[in-house]
């Protein structure tokens, strides 16, 4: 292994003795945060550290959901958060999908706004009753947010249309979509590239001091810290409301003649999946063992990936014969609130984690945020 300390006097010098902004994490945030410094102080030099050979969390492990709230959700969530917060984060997420769609372009991500429904099964007519009643109080607010004259509605065809088996009711989404999410990071990364953002990859960070970093090769000074880690954050941030979230997602081989399009998610969100061209992505089921999945292992379980196929075989697509091509793990930020962290930790150390699981929605916001207030 080649340390810092065994590097030519060319490579310290292009690469390591002059980084005024250190990130650590090259994932939506990271990223962000770093193409938004360059873009409004060119002259700054910025480097990204990354732990692996891709963003590690979530950022190329996620579903590619553009999505910002279920009616179920929202309505969960003003049973616990103040009006104004829930309807303050709802808002992030929707300025996050737009400033994301302006930072790249939808046809560089692949965004197709197809929306989105929630679906609930025979045990959750109570609930389904309850978002029904207060469809009209959500659409008068979500219109002031969106522009969307009525957000959500009943569809009542969706579920024989598609052949889903134990849902009996659905509600339409119009404000959420979807994008391909490895386009949307090589299209970040590109991006940072071409205004001169450095990216060091394989570094982990160990610990930081005042104005130094200790990685697996050796110390890195800086002038400005970044922690962009979300769900990987707590190790550097111990303070702070945040702890992983590992989420587990399985994918099948092309189906013909597949009808099913656009985002699905049911049971609180704990459940979703999504058409990927002729493809079913499916993901969840982290209310299955809440302890289990609190972890930063980036693998799957058979308890997990088991629960979804039987999921998916039976209530899904139900009279499909399928086969699971991929099965992966993604590790989010969570914590008691579903608004991201974004703050200044001391003099020069900075962070933006937490992420809630809608790093899609908010993470370039996120990262616009931070890097405005490091530009302070």
């Amino acid at each position: 292994m080649l340390t810092f300390d065994q590097l030519s006097f060319w490579e310290k010098e292009s690469y390591m003795n002059h980084a005024e902004v250190v990130i650590i994490g090259s994932g939506i945030v990271g990223l962000s945060t770093a193409i938004h410094i360059k873009q409004n102080d060119p002259s700054r030099n910025v480097l990204v550290l990354e732990r692996s050979y891709l963003p590690f969390g979530a950022s190329t492990k996620n579903a590619g959901f553009a999505c910002i709230g279920s009616p179920s959700e929202i309505l969960d969530d003003l049973n616990h958060i103040s009006e104004d917060l829930v309807y303050e984060t709802i808002a992030k997420r929707w300025k996050g999908l737009l400033y994301l769609k302006e930072l790249l372009g939808t046809s560089v991500i692949d965004y197709k706004e197809l929306g989105s429904h929630e679906l609930f099964d025979s045990t959750q007519v109570e609930n389904y009753e309850k978002c029904i009643d207060r469809l009209p109080y959500l659409n008068d607010i979500l219109q002031d947010i969106t522009g969307i004259k009525t957000v959500f509605e009943p569809n009542k065809n969706v579920i024989a249309q598609n052949g889903f088996n134990g849902f009996t009711k659905a509600i339409q989404h119009h404000a959420e979509g979807q994008l391909d999410t490895g386009k949307m990071m090589v299209a970040l990364h590109k991006k940072a590239i071409s205004l001169g953002v450095q990216i060091l990859n394989n570094i982990s960070v160990k610990a930081i001091y005042d104005q130094r970093v200790v990685t697996n090769y050796g110390d890195l000074s800086f002038q400005q810290l970044a922690i962009c880690t979300n769900g990987f954050a707590s190790d550097l941030l111990p303070k702070e409301d945040i702890e992983p979230a590992r989420a587990q997602v399985l994918i099948t081989k092309p189906i013909s003649d597949l009808t099913i399009k656009g985002i699905y998610h049911f049971d609180a969100g704990y459940y979703y999946f999504r058409n990927v061209g002729n493809r079913i992505l499916f993901g969840g089921g982290r209310n299955q063992d809440i302890a289990g999945e609190r972890t930063t292992q980036v693998k799957t379980t058979e308890k997990i990936i088991g629960h979804l196929e039987d999921l998916l075989k039976t209530k899904i697509l139900p009279d499909t014969s399928f086969e699971i091509e991929q099965r992966w793990a993604g590790i989010m930020g969570v914590g008691k609130s579903k608004s991201p962290i974004i703050k200044q930790i001391n003099s020069n150390q900075y962070a933006a984690v937490r992420l809630g699981g809608m790093g899609v929605a908010i993470g370039s916001l996120v990262g616009k945020e931070l890097a405005t207030l490091m530009l302070e």
